[in-house]
């Protein structure tokens, strides 16, 4: 599982480091091989352990494309996906059309999602926050959590 939120800084070659904590999970869980894609709703990016992916992909090459919003995350999802792999230091280096699509700068938010993470822009990660919930109201699922 991966949890948690890690501020990290990316260089101006798009190269970052990956958190210790969360590098070594990666290492155990697929020997460093990730998939990193555009997330379909918001301007960040998904980072999924190859197995984890693999999983994935079937599921929405089959979607049937005959409405814009399942040819949306077809393209997006698909479209951006790039296998990057860890390099001997945890470092991955992102492509410019990933950084251009997630506006990724220097400073940088990695965000356990438990089987995937999130890499946000550290500015619209907190935009976000402050957003958050404004006008959305919780799905049945979620107000029967007793958290």
């Amino acid at each position: 599982m991966y949890l948690g939120s890690h501020a990290i800084n990316m260089d101006a070659k798009g190269r970052l480091a990956i958190p210790a904590k969360v590098r070594d999970q990666l290492a155990a869980d697929c020997g460093g091989r990730l998939v990193v894609t555009a997330h379909h709703q918001e301007r960040c990016l998904l980072i999924y352990p190859e197995p984890q992916w693999e999983l994935l992909m079937p599921q929405v090459q089959k979607l049937p494309n005959m409405t814009k919003g399942a040819r949306l995350l077809q393209r997006l999802l698909l479209g951006y996906a790039t296998p990057l792999e860890m390099d001997a230091n945890g470092r991955i280096l992102l492509s410019p059309t990933l950084r251009d699509y997630a506006g990724l700068e220097k400073a940088l938010m990695l965000v356990g999602q438990g089987q995937k993470l999130e890499l946000w822009s550290e500015e619209a990660w907190f935009r976000w926050l402050d957003e958050a919930g404004e006008d959305e109201e919780l799905p049945a699922e979620a107000q029967a959590l007793n958290i």
